[in-house]
């Protein structure tokens, strides 16, 4: 019989029946060295899955998928792992563009993808004990009706006119994934040298926008998005000030009306 298209992708692709988070048990395979570059975890039933700072990811069995992958190429620095949730999302980005017809699909700074300003996808990146590595893991919704959704700023491949099937779906988000890992290990994990950098400035649609970023410590800042930096941070001129900021982490909502 022939393998699933996902796992001739990803050949170290293992698929879970029912998990608690894809992330947490990659990262605990990992930690007792048994996971590799490019080890996979992926399922339709996610039952404690975990978004960015610290939100519960509740979804319908069957109707999403979770997947996490390991990326720990040799001798990466922080530095180049810190490209990995940007990496992610592009990929991300990439696949549902191909899935959905006359919607516009852009990344939101630094790891959402949306279809015309509706969340589809939410991504999570977290370092392996001892930095070696980078577990990115991530969520789709597939076929999610709308009185299912999280929020009311959320959407669903279904619901923007695509008939998702599970393992088309998981194949082209790796098919990306894998791809731009390569770009970027194969360009020295340098995400200039590579092309990651530019290639997600392209795609950003943070990028120009009104935003507000709520900074870890609490702070905010009202201003709007210049570029993505060398270093995947989220260049903002502040409105207070006609500063430009540089942030590394921050939870971004784009204005519409302010």
């Amino acid at each position: 019989m022939d393998l699933p298209l996902s796992t001739a992708v990803a050949p170290l692709l293992e698929h879970l029946e029912e998990v608690g988070s894809t992330n947490h048990e990659l990262l605990a395979r990992a930690a007792r060295g048994e996971a590799q570059h490019l080890s996979t975890l992926v399922t339709a039933n996610q039952t404690a899955g975990r978004g960015r700072l610290g939100r519960e990811w509740v979804a319908p069995a069957g109707k999403t998928f979770a997947v996490s992958v390991l990326v720990a190429p040799d001798d990466a620095s922080i530095e180049a792992l810190s490209w990995m949730p940007l990496i992610g999302g592009l990929a991300m980005a990439r696949a549902v563009r191909t899935l959905v017809n006359d919607r516009v699909v852009t990344l939101k700074w630094p790891n959402d993808v949306q279809i015309e300003g509706l969340k589809v996808s939410g991504l999570l990146s977290e370092l392996v004990a001892g930095g070696t590595g980078v577990i990115v893991g991530a969520g789709l919704n597939l076929t999610i009706e709308r009185d299912e959704l999280p929020t009311s700023v959320s959407t669903s491949l279904l619901l923007e006119g695509a008939q998702p099937d599970f393992d088309d779906a998981v194949s082209r988000y790796l098919k990306e994934l894998l791809a731009l890992v390569e770009q970027f290990v194969a360009g020295g994990l340098d995400p200039v040298r590579s092309g990651i950098a530019a290639a997600v400035r392209a795609e950003c649609g943070t990028i120009g926008r009104r935003v507000r970023v709520e900074l870890p410590g609490g702070d905010r800042i009202f201003g709007t998005a210049e570029t993505v930096d060398d270093q995947g941070q989220l260049v903002v001129k502040d409105d207070a000030n006609g500063q430009l900021q540089h942030v590394a982490a921050g939870d971004v909502t784009h204005l519409r009306y302010e």
